[in-house]
């Protein structure tokens, strides 16, 4: 049986539209990904209850979006930012404290952002004030160093490429965490869980380049995990 894999959707709300009240949507990449891997997609909106997909998902997706309230890192915004819906952030904040920490987790983008700031770690609001330059913005294909002694090393390899579309990244690195991949300018491009048995967090957009081995290694080891998890709960007691 595949594993059951949520992840949380893009909100656009509408109040006064009537008819449809706004949008709750996600890039078909993200669903291709997960059942190219073996897996079985669900879309989760802001209404979900958390508790009750916690009992019921296999492995969680966090994926692209807008940016994270600088409040959460008690910071105040840059100029730039435009925030997520907080529909959507508090959503996503109760299903990740709800779910059992043994279930898999894999943030992309905004997801990698997630994971540092839920563990008290801040975000660079605004990259190029620190490196210089916009080409993490137009979805740049990059190349990215791999941590040698890292999980995520042991899963794609000592280097990796994507695509790049995002404007802010890891600052401080939040508690129980440690830097899993880096770019050239020194931007950490990834992070992964030093408590949690399979929790990952990648800057760059691996479903966004599904022909490039090592973003087919990410997702099919995630699902593959899912898949132990699912199981590990259809034991009997």
């Amino acid at each position: 049986m595949k594993p059951i894999i949520g992840i949380t959707g893009h909100v656009e709300r509408e109040p006064e539209n009537s008819r449809t009240g706004g949008r709750v949507q996600l890039n078909w990449n993200y669903c291709q990904a997960i059942e190219d891997a073996g897996g079985s997609p669900v879309i989760i909106p802001p209404q979900a209850d958390a508790s009750a997909l916690s009992q019921i998902l296999d492995g969680l997706l966090i994926p692209g979006g807008p940016d994270i309230d600088a409040g959460e890192f008690d910071e105040v915004n840059h100029p730039s930012v435009v925030t997520v819906d907080p529909a959507r952030f508090g959503l996503e904040k109760r299903l990740f404290q709800a779910i059992n920490p043994a279930m898999p987790v894999l943030g992309i983008c905004y997801g990698c952002q997630f994971i540092n700031v839920l563990h008290g770690g801040s975000l660079i609001q605004h990259l190029p004030d620190v490196v210089g330059h916009d080409l993490d913005i137009p979805g740049t294909l990059q190349s990215y160093e791999i941590e040698p002694e890292s999980f995520l090393g042991e899963l794609i390899g000592s280097r990796a490429q994507g695509q790049s579309w995002h404007h802010q990244a890891v600052g401080r690195l939040g508690s129980d965490l440690r830097i899993a991949a880096k770019n050239t300018d020194g931007i950490v491009e990834g992070l992964e869980s030093t408590t949690f048995p399979w929790m990952i967090g990648v800057q760059w957009h691996p479903e966004r380049s599904l022909d490039k081995s090592d973003s087919q290694a990410l997702f099919s080891a995630f699902i593959k995990a899912a898949s132990e998890y699912a199981r590990s709960r259809s034991k009997p007691v």
